[in-house]
């Protein structure tokens, strides 16, 4: 395989995006080990740490690698979207299938090697990763499933150190939940009218750019409190909500930066400030413990 046909997958699956999940999963993870394991580990932390890294990403990579092949009808007619690489022809769909089944057999791998109980989740955890590509087709609640969807990172991840059902992990799979939702609402906002002409459902398409604008603050809202009771769960230094600080700057400018007249710094808010969210809370946490 050649630099440039990596570069056309990259491309499609706009792998820098995995910046949003995997920090997540990786400041859970340092905090569960921090909790202490509560199964005998069969490999060492290193290796945990690696496997977990090649899940994170091979889910994601499959997760969007198969939206991009459900959108594509729609991809090709939004102005926005057509020049994208299974629209414009850049790649076949048959190189996007091979993706898909590629990476679901890392993932798979990656959960097996990590122990029986993560391979027991992992069948579910792909359902919800494949089945968010088909929900803007019949709810304008799409945006909370994405959010799910990237907030398993963090819960698997705490899983493979302690597979139970605790507080922590819940507060921080909520937080990551209604921050993704929330930036996606912002994003959506400049499909608005197109989602309303071709019968898709989204925020924006549903209440109009000013109203979604209203949601994604509240979600952020939610998102913020969330992060505070990780801090107080998991008993995190001071820092840690010093720290928090420039995370709510940082969520409050992604929304500073946009109006229902100008949507035209979308990129910056979407990618740029939250990339920095995600990277800044994972050292927030490394620091605090």
């Amino acid at each position: 395989m050649n630099l440039r046909v990596v570069e056309k997958i990259s491309n499609l699956v706009v792998l820098p995006h995995s910046v949003f999940a995997l920090p997540f999963a990786l400041a859970s993870f340092a905090i569960a080990l921090a909790a202490g394991p509560t199964i005998q580990l069969g490999h060492h932390t290193f290796i945990l740490l690696l496997l977990v890294v090649g899940a994170v990403v091979a889910a994601r990579t499959a997760a969007m690698a198969f939206n991009r092949l459900v959108d594509q009808e729609f991809d090709a007619l939004n102005p926005r979207t057509k020049a994208r690489e299974l629209p414009a022809g850049i790649l076949p769909r048959r190189s996007a299938w091979i993706l898909v089944i590629a990476a679901l057999l890392l993932f798979f791998v990656c959960a097996a090697l990590l122990g029986i109980h993560c391979l027991r989740l992992a069948p579910a955890v792909m359902l919800v990763l494949l089945g968010y590509s088909f929900t803007k087709r019949f709810t304008s609640s799409s945006h909370l499933v994405l959010g799910l969807a990237l907030a398993l990172a963090p819960g698997g991840a705490w899983w493979v150190i302690r597979p139970q059902i605790e507080t922590i992990p819940l507060l921080l799979m909520g937080a990551v939940l209604f921050w993704v939702a929330g930036f996606d609402t912002l994003y959506s906002c400049q499909d608005e009218s197109f989602d309303r002409e071709h019968r898709l459902k989204s925020i924006p398409a549903r209440v109009g750019i000013r109203n979604a604008l209203l949601i994604a603050r509240l979600f952020h809202s939610v998102a913020f409190l969330l992060f505070i009771g990780v801090g107080l769960a998991a008993k995190l230094s001071s820092l840690y909500f010093l720290g928090l600080i420039p995370v709510g700057g940082l969520l409050f400018y992604q929304h500073w930066l946009l109006s229902p007249t100008d949507l035209s710094r979308i990129n910056r808010a979407f990618f740029t400030t939250n990339g920095f969210v995600s990277g800044f809370y994972l050292v927030l946490v490394l620091v605090s413990r």
